[in-house]
């Protein structure tokens, strides 16, 4: 089930793994400013640091589908699941926001993921600031297990982190 033709599908997206022409959907999210706010990293600035994620995402995807992008009508609007160890994450276009997108994703996306794997629990890092996703995560049933100062450095803007566990049900 897990293997890299695995697909889920919600109401209103198909959960799929990442393909080469899913570059400029990719780059669209990746390269904008509102999405990265929180991010790990900074905005791409091109399209080959775009191409970079976009070939770790399609050979992590060869033994077992872990990590999804979210096909909305033929687009893709965002990404999300485990994206190491047991660390969930999402990201989503801004367009897209505050329409339950990501909600509906991983309500999908969790579930397949504790069928799928032996983890004992998913983890989930926020920055504190970002009520959208720490909402989120607290409505999805994680729990905040502690906090941390100045865990992200990007273009010199310090972040802090809010860490999240979900226990196997």
């Amino acid at each position: 089930m897990g293997g890299p033709f695995a697909m889920l599908k919600t109401k209103r997206l198909i959960l799929r793994a990442a393909r080469p022409d899913d570059l400029d959907d990719l780059f669209a999210i990746y390269s904008d400013p509102r999405a990265m706010r929180y991010w790990s990293t900074a905005p791409h600035p091109d399209k080959a640091t775009t191409q970079g994620n976009l070939d770790r995402l399609i050979a992590s995807a060869r033994d077992r589908l872990v990590y999804f992008v979210f096909e909305q009508q033929g687009r893709v609007i965002g990404l999300g699941g485990m994206h190491k160890d047991d660390e969930v994450g999402f990201l989503l276009h801004p367009d897209f926001w505050r329409q339950g997108f990501v909600r509906e994703a991983m309500e999908t996306i969790i579930p397949y993921l504790f069928e799928t794997t032996d983890v004992a629990q998913l983890t989930a890092d926020a920055d504190p600031n970002n009520a959208a996703s720490v909402g989120l995560l607290k409505a999805l049933g994680f729990t905040e297990t502690h906090r941390a100062k100045n865990t992200f450095c990007i273009d010199g803007v310090w972040s802090d982190s809010v860490y999240f566990r979900l226990k196997r049900g």
